[in-house]
């Protein structure tokens, strides 16, 4: 069967590209958007860098900066609210991961109405709502090319996965000088993000020669930058190469889908509130060691293409070199394990059983190349807990 491929209409991909905005806006028939953003880039001087050409060529438009992180659905009421008062056409979605999913649940909710968990998976959510132009300003989520968008219902402590081409930016401004200032911890969390995202999507079971690609393209670049992106901040070949990898892997799992890595994240990231990126570093080597077996020689291209194994081996060797290049990774880069990051033992075996239902109930766990039993997901998490103990 076909794939059906399903990407922004336009991208302008280039350091300084954000200059261009007020073309690519009249290009296609906008003229009032609402930027979404939140105050850490309003205060920082990123938002300048799209309102500046804006202002310069009279683009009517209004700012709302209060996108939180990890969003939850009460914070996203103030931005429909904003687009409603303003009568806007459009939205710009600067930033990261946050800003880009209050931005696509904001102008669901706006055109279509209802609450979040009414479009949550499996929910299809295709038809067309306000048109949203993404600005990413970390080299990691890829959301500026995903038809994915995940809110926290904040009744419930539910991270919501939703889906469709509703969910998918008209177009994409993937300008890398906007990643220049993101600090070490940032940029090292959601550099393994966007890993996360090549990986699991060529590995999938519903992969695809596009997404194929797209995956092994991304996790070269990652493979041989990031490390120097964290390092070496002002290094614009590094920080071009990794944040073009983020776009790459946005394709991919969009048109593929993650695994096991994303559908034990999420509750992860509800139940302790640990960023997205940093949560999926912290659980991948040893969730990809646990999938191996399903995809023996997909991951052993996958060691390849990052570089985590020598030349000339085979399958066997390359794929069981890969949780281990993994876990080095991870060190080098400093991330934190649950203990670290002060997540207490009896919290977390409290809600250990409820975080595995909630991570295949998102359906994730379902394109594995192992498909795990809800005992197999409470007993990686208890792995993973116990290797953080082991350190």
């Amino acid at each position: 069967m076909a794939a059906l491929i399903q990407l922004p209409r336009q991208m302008l991909v280039a350091g300084g590209s954000c200059r261009q905005i007020p073309a690519l806006l009249k290009s296609m028939g906008y003229s009032r958007p609402l930027i979404v953003t939140d105050q850490f880039l309003a205060n920082s001087g990123a938002l300048d860098t799209v309102v500046n050409p804006l202002a310069k060529e009279d683009v009517r438009h209004s700012i709302w900066a209060e996108s939180m992180p990890e969003p939850n659905t009460l914070s996203l009421d103030g931005a429909v609210e904003a687009l409603k008062a303003g009568n806007h056409d459009s939205i710009i979605a600067l930033g990261g991961g946050s800003p880009m999913d209050t931005a696509k649940a904001a102008a669901v909710l706006h055109t279509h109405g209802g609450k979040m968990s009414d479009y949550k998976a499996p929910v299809l959510t295709d038809e067309e709502t306000i048109p949203i132009i993404a600005v990413p300003t970390t080299a990691g989520t890829g959301s500026e090319v995903t038809r994915f968008t995940i809110v926290t219902d904040s009744d419930t402590d539910e991270k919501m996965l939703c889906i469709g081409r509703a969910f998918l930016p008209v177009a994409a401004v993937v300008d890398y000088e906007l990643t220049l200032s993101m600090p070490y911890r940032l940029t090292a969390d959601t550099g393994i993000d966007a890993l996360c995202h090549a990986m699991e999507a060529y590995v999938s079971r519903k992969n695809n020669p596009f997404s194929d690609q797209q995956s092994l393209h991304a996790l070269s670049a990652i493979g041989g930058n990031l490390v120097d992106a964290c390092n070496e901040p002002e290094n614009h070949k590094a920080r071009e190469a990794v944040m073009l990898a983020s776009t790459n892997a946005g394709m991919a799992f969009s048109n593929s889908s993650v695994t096991i890595i994303h559908g034990m994240s999420r509750p992860i990231g509800a139940r302790f509130h640990v960023p997205h990126g940093m949560s999926n570093a912290m659980l991948c080597p040893i969730l990809t060691e646990f999938s191996l077996p399903g995809a023996v020689s997909r991951y052993a291209d996958c060691a390849r293409a990052l570089g985590m194994c020598p030349v000339g081996v085979s399958d066997e060797d390359a794929a069981a070199a890969l949780p281990v290049g993994l876990q080095e990774m991870c060190t080098t880069l400093q991330v934190p394990t649950f203990q670290d990051f002060g997540i207490k033992a009896d919290q977390f075996h409290g809600l250990k059983s409820t975080m595995a239902e909630a991570a295949l109930a998102s359906g994730s766990p379902n394109n594995n190349p192992v498909i795990p039993t809800q005992q197999e997901v409470e007993d990686l998490y208890q792995k993973i807990w116990a290797s953080g103990e082991a350190k």
